[in-house]
């Protein structure tokens, strides 16, 4: 019985075992016990908005999270471990494919134009596949959009991407991108906000949950977070009066 545990132990933590994918978001993969950020790419957030061509905005956090599911489909996928991930001790960095398909999902993603390519210009791993996908307009680069890592940080001035961006609409597309009101994404109650208090901690903000006596008053979050890790992943500390709230992940 010990030794038939030890095989499934080894089956279960093993790089290549295939199991049943939970997709976080649009670049993150939980996996047999291990989450990963898919390597090489960086893909929108849940909580993004971005605009679409018709100059909509548009949930594009969420669509790239499904894109990513439907990339997946029922067919089973592969990580290929390569370590923990250096902003966040609890994840992992990894190349994971799908059955059936010679390019990676890391990869597949940026061809789309459902994530960036994130590496600098002297690696280039998916640079190709992010030019071909804007000049093709495809995904993210059909409408306008803040890069991610920007999004995170809430770069209100930042260089904006995408076929649908114009300078004589830059105010309201801004405002679009970058709302004074953000909307709560389905099954993400978590709010955040940016504050220069938390950097004496070494994060960028402060995230509060449910049932903590400052979640009410909160009435205006830049951030929206499904469970406490990703809050955490996005380099947010719990606020102190939240001290005695479960956490849910």
């Amino acid at each position: 019985m010990r030794l038939h545990l030890a095989i499934l132990a080894t089956l279960l933590t093993s790089p290549g075992w295939a199991a049943e994918p939970v997709i976080k978001d649009g670049g993150t993969i939980q996996l047999a016990g291990s989450t990963y950020r898919l390597d090489g790419i960086d893909a929108p957030e849940l909580d993004q908005i971005c605009v679409d061509d018709r100059a909509d905005p548009w949930a594009c956090g969420l669509e790239s999270r499904d894109r990513l599911a439907k990339l997946i489909g029922k067919r089973d996928v592969r990580c290929r471990d390569l370590g923990a991930d250096p902003t966040y001790g609890k994840r992992r960095i990894g190349i994971c494919t799908v059955d059936g398909e010679t390019a990676s999902l890391n990869q597949m993603l940026v061809r789309e134009g459902f994530a960036l390519n994130f590496e600098p210009a002297a690696k280039g791993r998916f640079k190709a596949d992010e030019a071909a996908a804007k000049d093709a307009h495809s995904g993210l680069w059909k409408g306008c959009f803040a890069a991610p890592q920007e999004f995170r940080l809430w770069q209100k001035t930042t260089t904006l991407l995408g076929a649908s961006c114009r300078s004589d609409k830059d105010r309201q597309l801004r405002e679009i991108l970058f709302p004074d009101e953000t909307a709560m994404p389905p099954g993400c109650p978590i709010k955040a906000k940016l504050a220069v208090r938390a950097r004496v901690t070494g994060n960028v903000g402060i995230y509060h949950m449910q049932g903590c006596r400052s979640y009410a008053g909160l009435t205006k979050p830049e951030r929206w977070f499904c469970s406490e890790d990703d809050a955490q992943a996005a380099g947010f500390r719990k606020a102190y009066n939240c001290r005695g709230v479960r956490r849910r992940n």
